[in-house]
């Protein structure tokens, strides 16, 4: 994550940002953590490419890695809502990062409806409920 002024963080967001009419290449020093990231089950190389866009730097800074910072993170560097099942994949991939568990990406998916669905109650809860106001006569 960027952490900076407003205008380092667009900046750095406009150079990391997946080209549209080039090919993406990567960047020095990652060479070894993208061929490292497509070995790990149900990554490939778009998955690896957005893990490197990320900085992450191989598989023990994956392991420390929150899948749905990640997953805010690509879609801010986007500038696009990416399909919920990338959540899927990068919480398959920080899990086999971290104990070397290989299940498929899909079997994560009733975690990845729950932990939404917590997040969802628990922000209702801090709004509380909807003010009704009275109209004037």
């Amino acid at each position: 994550m960027v952490r900076g002024s407003r205008a380092m963080r667009q900046w750095y967001a406009e150079r990391m940002a997946k080209p549209k009419s080039m090919p993406w290449r990567v960047p020095a020093g990652f060479a070894g953590a993208f061929a490292e990231f497509q070995t790990i089950p149900n990554v490939g190389k778009a998955t690896a490419e957005d893990m490197v866009r990320l900085r992450v730097r191989g598989m023990e800074d994956l392991a420390g890695r929150d899948p749905m910072r990640m997953y805010r993170a690509i879609g801010k560097l986007d500038g696009e809502r990416h399909d919920p099942c990338v959540i899927d994949v990068f919480m398959a991939a920080v899990e086999y990062a971290k104990t070397g568990a290989c299940k498929q990406w899909w079997k994560y998916t009733p975690e990845r409806k729950a932990m939404l669905a917590a997040t969802d109650v628990r922000l209702k809860k801090e709004k509380g409920a909807p003010r009704r106001t009275r109209s004037k006569r």
